[in-house]
């Protein structure tokens, strides 16, 4: 799991790069799931708060250079 001062010190491109990996992650966690073979169930909860604490700093950025 990420630490929000991790997150926020990470460039945007970063940050978008790493929400890529994450998604990428979460499917691949979905699908060993459904086919019986993720050990670990609440990874899928761990990857789906990374990606929106990534969300919400990247949104966060957003409306700071619109201001």
């Amino acid at each position: 799991m990420m630490k929000i001062n991790k997150i926020k010190e990470m460039s945007s491109p970063d940050l978008e790069k790493e929400l890529g990996e994450l998604k990428t992650e979460l499917f691949k966690l979905r699908f060993k799931l459904a086919t019986n073979g993720l050990d670990n169930p609440m990874k899928i909860k761990e990857v789906k708060k990374d990606i929106a604490k990534i969300k919400t700093v990247l949104r966060q950025r957003e409306i700071a250079t619109r201001n």
